[in-house]
């Protein structure tokens, strides 16, 4: 069997929560401000190397205008 080997969530969840700050136009301090989280949280969320929490989650999305369906649904189509 030809298993697909599916990418670290942490990682493909941080890059797609990159793309859409980048597309905002948001740097990582404004989302941060925004959603009332610490930027090194952001840096480390964007780059793979937090295991973000579901509440924290939800705040970077709602930050973003977002839903967070809509951040997973766009992560699951680049893993």
């Amino acid at each position: 069997m030809n298993r697909r080997k599916l990418r670290d969530p942490r990682i493909v969840f941080g890059q797609t929560l990159k793309r859409f700050r980048l597309r905002k136009g948001f740097s990582q301090e404004e989302l941060a401000d925004l959603a009332g989280i610490h930027r090194t949280y952001v840096g480390d969320v964007e780059r793979g190397t937090r295991n973000i929490a579901l509440l924290n989650m939800t705040r970077l999305a709602q930050a973003l205008g977002l839903s967070l369906s809509r951040i997973i649904e766009e992560m699951e189509s680049h893993q």
